[in-house]
């Protein structure tokens, strides 16, 4: 039987935990975090400095963003669908709730949504506010961590070039080297 989701990839102490909104049936099918061929994340990832490799989309990629790199990754809402259209408010209500309970007592340096729309719909959910709207760093914290919010890096968001993506990604490698 082939797997209903993508497992989280969590544990306390991580450098930075990736949260996207919710997994493709690509990715599920992969057991890999942005694995739709036209996801711009690992070219972004590579071309950040967030990391110091240039890397795939592998599970082995995934073991080393993990186990090397201190990255985790999660989702808001862990059914898988082709598109955010075929999400509903009981899958963000339900997510926000379950995400919180996963983020618990990590405390990882920096939690970093990739997109407003999982950040929106955590805020929304899980603490009764809303955003501000801007990218980077954020006024709210979670569980007193500080949260970041780049643009999806999903080839339907093409409002976004990969500069940019590259150029916001590159902003939060900086600011967790520089220890802030």
């Amino acid at each position: 039987m082939p797997p209903a989701t993508l497992p989280d990839l969590l544990a306390p102490g991580l450098r930075l935990i990736s949260v996207g909104l919710n997994p493709s049936p690509a990715s599920v099918a992969a057991q890999v975090y942005f694995a739709h061929p036209r996801n711009r994340f690992w070219p972004m990832l590579d071309a950040s400095g967030l990391i110091d490799e240039t890397l795939s989309p592998s599970p082995d990629s995934m073991r080393r963003l993990f186990e090397a790199h201190r990255i985790g990754f999660t989702d808001l809402v862990k059914r898988p669908t082709a598109g955010v259209a075929q999400l509903r408010a009981a899958d963000y209500r339900a997510g926000a709730s379950a995400l919180r309970m996963r983020l618990h007592g990590l405390a990882p340096r920096a939690i970093w949504f990739q997109g407003r729309t999982p950040w929106a719909q955590y805020l929304r959910h899980a603490e009764g506010s809303s955003a501000d709207g801007d990218w980077g760093l954020q006024t709210q914290s979670i569980d007193g961590v500080p949260v970041w919010v780049t643009p999806n890096p999903s080839p339907a968001n093409a409002a976004y070039s990969l500069p940019e993506l590259i150029r916001q990604l590159a902003e939060l490698a900086t600011w967790l080297r520089l220890g802030a």
